[in-house]
């Protein structure tokens, strides 16, 4: 049985010059196994409460904000690459002491989690992959054209723009979803409040011009897979506009031995399936971890 409403930690630790904002949940073992909880565009960490909520009585659940979104602090200096974001999460996990650890991977969640993997394969014990894309037949066409524009074309630019609108963002949440009724208000208005703080729309340009190595490290990521083969539990929202399920079921070349869950649901799909999702996550957390 999951025990809800584990006690939760809401606090920023120093890496590299940028002030990482994390929850962390305090299980009741304090050698629970460990989730490390990567989130996506336009999100934050606060996409994960419930879910943390779920699992974070019997798991150590920690959820950081990436550098651009939530309340991690980044100085003026800072380049939005996913390498970047990369550098600074991989330090975050040094600084808390994490040698090992399960890590899910959801949207823009996937790319840094892929780079970390690639250089720390023995801190991974396991991948939960939601709608975090890693082969280009799971690119959708739009997302195909969005992800691979031009920095330099001014039309791209305002096309770009036009995703960090709140007619946008709640989109994302609401498009494939089969009752929009079930998807709470919160999280599209949080994440654009974080949106139109300073300087966050053009750290969100930047990652979005940036996409395009995400796309080109794919195979090198297929390679890793296959060479490392992670435990994996692939959860995914089927009609996601952006990473199709074709994305998913890729996975499965690589991994055979991985579980496939499809749901009836969009990008964001804890916003709808979390206690769906939540129970398959804990079997598979108790099981891999050893």
């Amino acid at each position: 049985m999951i025990q809800a409403l584990p006690h939760i930690d809401h606090r920023h630790v120093e890496v590299d010059g940028v002030r990482v904002f994390f929850r962390e949940s305090r299980p009741e073992r304090a050698d629970a196994p460990v989730l490390l909880l990567l989130h996506g565009f336009p999100s934050g960490s606060h996409q994960f409460l419930r879910l943390i909520d779920a699992l974070g009585s019997r798991y150590r659940v920690i959820a950081p904000d990436l550098p651009g979104f939530g309340h991690t602090e980044v100085p003026e200096e800072f380049v939005y690459t996913f390498d970047s974001l990369a550098d600074v999460i991989e330090n975050f996990a040094r600084q808390l002491g994490l040698s090992r650890f399960a890590m899910y991977v959801f949207d823009f969640g996937a790319p840094v989690g892929f780079r970390i993997a690639e250089r720390h394969p023995e801190w991974i014990a396991g991948l939960v992959v939601q709608n975090g894309n890693a082969y280009e037949e799971g690119l959708s066409e739009a997302a195909g054209g969005i992800l691979t524009m031009d920095a330099d074309d001014p039309a791209a630019i305002r096309t770009l723009r036009d995703l960090l609108t709140l007619a946008a963002t709640r989109s994302q949440y609401e498009t494939g979803v089969t009752d929009p009724g079930l998807v709470a208000p919160e999280g599209w208005t949080l994440d654009q409040h974080f949106l139109e703080l300073p300087g966050r729309k053009d750290a969100q340009l930047s990652l979005l011009f940036d996409y395009h190595n995400n796309i080109a490290s794919y195979g090198r990521w297929q390679h890793w897979l296959r060479r490392h083969t992670p435990p994996t539990l692939i959860v995914w929202g089927r009609n996601d506009p952006f990473f199709i399920e074709k994305g998913a079921r890729a996975y499965l070349r690589d991994l055979p031995g991985a579980e496939l869950h499809l749901f009836e649901t969009g990008h964001f799909a804890l916003e709808t399936h979390v206690q769906e999702m939540a129970p398959l996550i804990a079997k598979f957390l108790d099981q891999s971890w050893s």
